[in-house]
């Protein structure tokens, strides 16, 4: 099975490496020296990581036979991935693989279905499961420890106990127009009722 595990930015001085947008849980691991990773495109790869390091907060790797700045800036945006065992689990406890998550139901405590989760979003503060509704719409969900209670690989679902007005937006908004109705509305009062909705 096949992993996004970082995405090529800029190129980072003279000598061919190149800043990277890390995707994965276990970069030692995933982008260590040495190793092959096939790209997308994938007529960039593949290519073989010889140095890495961190500079200021950001990786830097340099592959083999990419020596000056013009041929690392030729791979910027270009997707590295990893082969991996299906089967293979990450090192941590509470890690999940992308592949694992993908297609989970998404359930409140209560058993309520909310929808089936369809893509990882990896934000720099946090991911995000982008999740499928059964009218089609989508809700985005915070990968937290306070939100997502528990991942069941087995029953393939994810169990969350949402804040209010996570899921159930619409409803609120609905409902606070109920409120409104009847109400003489100005357009100086429609905007006092949004103020009081967020």
């Amino acid at each position: 099975m096949q992993l996004v595990v970082a995405r090529i930015g800029r190129a980072h001085g003279i000598k061919g490496e190149v800043t990277v947008e890390v995707r994965t849980d276990e970069p030692e691991l995933r982008l260590a020296p040495g190793a092959v990773l096939a790209t997308d495109p994938a007529a960039a790869g593949p290519l073989t990581i010889e140095t890495g390091r961190v500079h200021s907060g950001r990786l830097l790797l340099r592959f083999e036979g990419i020596s000056d700045r013009t041929g690392a800036e030729a791979l910027r945006n270009t997707l590295l991935i990893a082969e991996i065992d299906p089967e293979e689990l990450p090192e941590g406890e509470d890690e999940y693989y992308d592949h694992q998550l993908i297609d989970l139901d998404v359930v409140t405590a209560d058993g309520t279905e909310v929808g089936r989760i369809t893509e990882i979003s990896h934000l720099p503060t946090q991911d995000l499961f982008i999740v499928e509704r059964p009218d089609g719409s989508e809700v985005l969900i915070p990968f937290v420890e306070e939100i997502v209670a528990e991942i069941d690989l087995e029953e393939q679902k994810a169990v969350i106990t949402p804040p209010p007005g996570l899921i159930d937006d619409r409803a609120e908004i609905a409902s606070s127009r109920e409120e409104t109705a009847g109400r003489e509305e100005t357009a100086d009062g429609d905007e006092t009722a949004r103020g009081e909705e967020s």
